[in-house]
């Protein structure tokens, strides 16, 4: 008991002699922890299948009890789910990428411009390698209202959306002093990598489980990239 209380006591010590500014990195480290963690469990979950009755029940919850080929809601509800989805696209992420990387260059930061590709890329890279991993099945229950080609674990959508627009959500946030309008920027870049899960799942080309890995596979990395980001800075090395 005296030695646990001891390494309890150091802990503590050791993070009251943290600088303002290092506390930020330590709360993403541990954030980053429980994202690998979290995805460890859901991925756990889903190849036992213990997912399977959820993933079920909220499938057939934004379905037509009567025709399981039409998304509940009307038809605009549908098509704007078509819209939303492909916000997480590759080509509409890859057009957002070299956009704001082309923006950065012109702006004298080319470090962050390359960073920010790389982040991307390498999530890309990732969330590729998971799908071949696990090799899941799409959902068979109800027709797909978009057209897939690769594995269904984890929702490459989900999580590229969560590597870009979380990513941009942050850049864009340092930007502004105003808190209200740092807050503001961050909650849209949540909203919209919610909206495009959401529409996976009411598409039919997803298990709400993939949604849920992916959203954790993009959100961890991206934090992981803002951590090195935060170590250049610290050193000088990047804008």
């Amino acid at each position: 008991m005296r030695s646990a209380a001891g390494a309890v006591r150091r802990v503590f010590d050791w993070i009251h002699r943290l600088r303002l500014d290092e506390l930020p990195a330590l709360v993403v480290l541990l954030m980053v922890a429980g994202g690998i963690w979290a995805f460890s469990e859901i991925a756990s979950e889903m190849m036992e299948g213990e997912t399977q009755d959820f993933d079920k029940m909220l499938i057939l919850a934004m379905r037509n009890p009567a025709d399981l080929s039409d998304p509940v809601g009307p038809f605009w509800v549908e098509e704007m789910g078509r819209d939303i989805t492909a916000l997480g696209s590759i080509g509409v992420l890859t057009l957002v990428t070299l956009s704001v990387a082309g923006f950065l260059i012109l702006d004298g930061k080319r470090r962050a411009s390359l960073l920010i590709t790389a982040t991307v890329v390498g999530g890309l890279i990732i969330s590729t390698m998971m799908k071949m991993s696990f090799d899941r099945p799409r959902p068979d229950l109800v027709p797909h209202g978009a057209h897939v080609y690769t594995a269904s674990f984890p929702s490459g959508h989900s999580a590229q959306s969560a590597v870009v627009y979380l990513t941009l959500g942050a850049l864009l946030a340092r930007v502004y002093r105003r808190r209200r309008l740092k807050a503001y920027v961050l909650f849209l870049a949540v909203l919209v990598t919610f909206l495009v899960g959401v529409s996976r799942v009411y598409l039919g080309v997803h298990w709400p489980t993939d949604v849920l890995g992916g959203w954790t596979l993009g959100a961890t990395w991206a934090l992981l990239c803002w951590m090195f980001a935060f170590w250049l800075q610290r050193r000088g090395e990047m804008e």
